[in-house]
């Protein structure tokens, strides 16, 4: 039974834990543990803001590590938690990085990509409050350079456009303007000159590099006009009225705070630097990253390209597979900081049907919609759905199992033939039944050799 879609809530604080599963069911099918273990603590969030500041300080994020494999859906969960509660977001490998010393990064990267991502989410939410007024502003401007007087008749022009005269006009060329019908039109347009291209600091010694760097500082920032067509003028006056528009400041001071207290960073293959040292090898980095992570999780304030940032209550998700290291193989002080713990739960074929159809932007929707913008009508029987499932829980079985990224092989193999003759086809309907899948699929399933590349 096909679920009916509702609008998100405008705030996750008006969620209980109940409502957060009840929104995160939407997007993702089963793992009901794991969406309950996430709903607390993304509730335990909501309480520690109405404590008292002495007791909130010590009140500490309940991190969590999903433990199942791939295509399961612990990444799909971090992400809808995120945009469920509107935080700055941040996916990593632990694989990736490495201890200090070693090649690789440097675990503190991830609180500066944090932030930065803080600081493109909470701008983005400026631009889009002043978006009109910035599109109004450019648009008066561009009115301006479009009925200025020029030349000879700079004079008895100016007349002409005072009065009713004027605004006539003025409303006329808005006309045709937002008609789009002075899109070719070039103007001359003073524009802010960026870095100079070319402006390079190689072969400068120490002591000239000041007072040469002061130079191109001082060439940027300088007004230049320039020849460019309506069409490129309104939008770059767009943009200038934007920067003017957003205090960047404001924007840096806000992101920083959402980061210290909404910020959610998700850790994933952690099994993966799961180790203790043997004194050689690639176990020592293993526990150098573990080491590393540790301060981050713990409560630290690290130094980004925004300002310092306090780690103390950014929630840390983890989540590995751990097939051959366990969590019990972590070092006991980063152990201790991740205290819930949630086994995820193998899929099914019939957890397989479900993803096939029951999410708001299931697979099926998705292949519909694409091939619908070519104007074909595609149409799959529940028997073909089944059947889908089916076969692509055998190829898990068989060969390695990717979880329901399966299902995105099995498809593509699938609807091969259909997305590529049909924008050429005269046929614009096609349904796939479960014979179509066994004349596609059941041959290759059965070749262990050529499944095992193909699907």
């Amino acid at each position: 039974m096909k679920k009916q879609s509702r609008p998100a809530p405008s705030s996750v604080d008006d969620l209980t834990p109940r409502g957060i599963v009840a929104e995160l069911d939407r997007h993702v099918v089963g793992q009901t543990r794991a969406k309950r273990a996430l709903a607390v603590a993304l509730r335990n969030r909501r309480r520690r803001r109405q404590l008292a500041p002495e007791l909130a300080r010590d009140v500490q994020p309940r991190n969590l590590i999903l433990i199942g494999p791939t295509g399961v859906g612990k990444t799909e969960l971090a992400r809808r938690v995120a945009r469920l509660s509107n935080a700055p977001f941040l996916k990593v490998e632990a694989s990736k990085f490495t201890e200090v010393g070693y090649v690789g990064r440097d675990v503190e990267s991830i609180i500066d990509e944090l932030a930065e991502n803080a600081v493109q989410m909470v701008r983005r939410g400026r631009l889009a409050e002043i978006e009109k007024r910035a599109q109004k502003n450019a648009e008066e401007r561009l009115l301006d350079l479009l009925t200025k007087p020029r030349g000879k008749q700079k004079k008895s022009r100016r007349r002409r456009l005072e009065g009713k005269r004027g605004k006539k006009l003025r409303e006329e060329v808005r006309r045709q303007l937002r008609a789009g019908k002075l899109d070719k039109r070039r103007i001359e347009l003073e524009v802010i000159d960026r870095f100079p291209a070319g402006a390079e600091l190689s072969g400068v010694g120490d002591e000239e590099f000041e007072v040469h760097l002061m130079d191109l500082l001082g060439m940027v920032n300088q007004p230049t006009v320039q020849k460019m067509r309506v069409g490129e003028a309104i939008n770059y006056l767009v943009q200038e009225e934007e920067a003017r528009l957003v205090d960047m400041d404001q924007v840096v001071r806000e992101a920083l705070t959402r980061v210290q207290e909404d910020g959610i960073v998700f850790v994933d293959e952690l099994d993966k630097v799961a180790g203790r040292e043997s004194g050689q090898g690639p176990q020592v980095s293993r526990e150098g990253v573990q080491r590393n992570l540790l301060p981050l999780v713990e409560g630290t304030s690290v130094n980004t390209r925004y300002g310092p940032v306090r780690t103390d209550h950014v929630l840390f998700i983890a989540a590995g597979a751990f097939h051959v290291s366990r969590p019990a193989d972590l070092i006991p002080e980063l152990q201790g900081r991740f205290p819930v713990r949630v086994e995820m739960e193998s899929l099914s074929e019939a957890d397989l049907v479900r993803i096939l159809t029951e999410p708001e932007n299931s697979l099926i929707r998705q292949y519909r919609a694409l091939l619908s913008a070519e104007g074909i009508e595609l149409t799959f029987t529940d028997g073909a759905l089944r059947r889908v499932a089916r076969l692509a829980d055998q190829v898990n079985r068989s060969t390695e199992n990717i979880g329901a990224r399966r299902l995105h092989t099995v498809l593509e193999t699938l609807l091969e033939e259909i997305s590529f003759q049909g924008p050429d086809s005269k046929e614009k309907r096609f349904v796939v039944d479960e014979a179509y899948v066994d004349t596609r699929l059941s041959d290759l399933v059965k070749d262990q050799d050529l499944s095992r590349y193909i699907l």
